[in-house]
């Protein structure tokens, strides 16, 4: 067994699960409504207020879809009960962030602004200048734009100047060696 998919999911007061006999899953909570179709074959099971996610036998793809799935629908419970969020934060000489409605404004270095729209569901805002918050109830949504922001401009490794995750550690290089 999957030691990942065996694990069963509690369901918290005030979120609403519901599947569909084409694993199509829906999951409604205070934050809002994730839906997400899972791949076929699993059978997920609402048993004593826990989700519980079986897999029909032990084929390769099966056992790997078994944890992916019950992943899945963790990811989906826990963003429509808390969220999810991923914080960035820009380092370098006049790199500095700004909101105004859903447009996200990156002075990067380079010659233009960089301007950005937060897709549907997800919502980023500026702490500080140096420092963007991206936030909603999709995991993978809020991942992907932290990752699209972040590639505007990486980290470069001799000063560390760029977009970097909070806490990420980026190796630096030595500089030019000088001339002996």
């Amino acid at each position: 067994m999957s030691r990942v998919g065996k694990m069963p999911i509690t369901v918290p007061a005030g979120v609403v699960f519901d599947c569909k006999p084409d694993n199509t899953v829906t999951v409604k909570g205070p934050k809002g409504t994730l839906t997400r179709k899972l791949p076929d074959g699993m059978n997920i099971a609402v048993e004593a207020g826990e989700i519980v996610i079986r897999r029909p036998d032990d084929t390769k793809q099966n056992k790997a879809f078994h944890g992916l799935t019950r992943m899945l629908i963790f990811n989906m419970v826990e963003g429509v009960t808390n969220g999810f969020s991923k914080t960035l934060d820009i380092v370098g000489t006049g790199y500095r962030a700004s909101k105004e409605g859903n447009k996200l404004t990156l002075l990067l270095g380079y010659s233009h602004p960089v301007i950005m729209i937060d897709p549907e569901g997800v919502e980023s805002t500026c702490e500080t200048a140096t420092r963007i918050i991206v936030s909603g109830v999709d995991k993978e949504k809020i991942g992907q734009y932290a990752a699209e922001i972040r590639a505007k401009r990486p980290p470069e490794p001799y000063k560390g100047k760029g977009v970097r995750y909070h806490g990420e550690h980026i190796i630096r290089k030595a500089g030019k060696a000088g001339k002996k």
